[in-house]
C-alpha cells in the first residue's frame, strides 16, 4: 500500500507512537514534549441542515488541548487554501459554546500533504504559515497555523543531515517498497508507520477497502 493513499495514512496514523513522531517532525516538537495525542471525531458539527459538511482525514487533539486537522490531497485544487481555511475555522468556532469565555478557545493547526503544487513562489516543499501584521509583522494571534507539505518539490536525493520532516514527506510519496524500508532504517516512527503498512497490507479485507479507495482517485484522475 502506498502511504499517501488517504485511507493507508488513516490506518498508520491510528498507532499513537506513529502519530506523534509525524507531528513532531511537522510541527518542530521534541518527542518527549508531546505527551498524548487523541484521535477525535472526523465530522465537523453541522448547526443547521444547510451548513456545509466537511469530513477530515485525520483529525487530533493534543495533551495541551491543540485541534490538529491533517488532509491528504492527490488531485490539484487551486481552492486548496479556501478548503483548508474553513476546516480549521469551523473547528476553532466548535470549541466554544453559548456563556462560553473566549479564553476557552484554544490553538487550532492545520497540516495539508499536498501531491500536487499549491504554491509558486517558491520550490520549498514545506510552508507554514501564521497571521501576522503585513509591514511588522507583528504576530496577531497564535491559535491559527496553518502546515503545507508539497510532494511534488521533494528533492530526489536524501542528505545525511535530511531533517525528519524531509524524511516522513518521503516516506508519505514513497512508492515503492525498497524506499520504505530505506527511510525506516533512518527514523523510529517511520520504523513503525512501515510496519503498521505491512500489517494492514496483508490484512484481505483492508487491502479490498485501499484498493477500492486507490480506484476511485484513478476514476476521478
Amino acid at each position: 500500500m502506498k502511504p499517501k493513499i488517504d485511507f493507508a495514512f488513516k490506518e498508520i496514523m491510528f498507532e499513537e507512537a506513529v502519530r506523534n513522531g509525524f507531528l513532531s517532525a511537522v510541527l518542530q516538537l521534541r518527542p518527549e514534549t508531546i505527551r498524548k495525542t487523541v484521535l477525535t471525531n472526523t465530522q465537523l458539527r453541522k448547526l443547521y441542515p444547510e451548513d456545509k459538511l466537511g469530513i477530515l482525514d485525520v483529525r487530533l487533539s493534543m495533551n495541551d488541548d491543540t485541534e490538529i486537522d491533517i488532509e491528504i490531497q492527490l488531485s490539484a485544487l487551486n481552492i486548496w487554501a479556501d478548503r483548508a481555511l474553513f476546516y480549521l475555522a469551523k473547528i476553532y468556532a466548535d470549541q466554544i459554546s453559548a456563556g462560553e469565555k473566549y479564553d476557552v478557545l484554544k490553538k487550532c493547526i492545520s497540516i495539508s500533504i499536498l501531491d500536487f503544487k499549491l504554491l509558486e513562489d517558491s520550490e520549498e516543499f514545506y510552508s507554514c504559515f501564521h497571521l501576522r501584521e503585513d509591514v511588522r509583522h507583528t504576530l496577531y494571534t497564535d491559535k491559527m497555523e496553518f502546515h503545507v507539505i508539497e510532494l511534488p518539490k521533494l528533492p530526489e536525493e536524501l542528505k545525511e543531515s535530511s531533517s525528519d520532516l524531509l524524511l516522513w514527506a518521503k516516506f508519505i510519496s514513497a512508492e515503492r517498497k525498497e524506499e520504505c524500508e530505506m527511510l525506516a532504517e533512518k527514523n523510529e516512527s517511520i520504523k513503525k508507520a512501515y510496519e503498521k503498512l505491512q500489517v494492514i497490507s496483508r490484512d484481505k479485507e483492508k487491502r479490498m477497502e485501499y484498493e477500492a479507495r486507490e480506484k476511485a482517485i484513478r476514476d476521478h484522475e
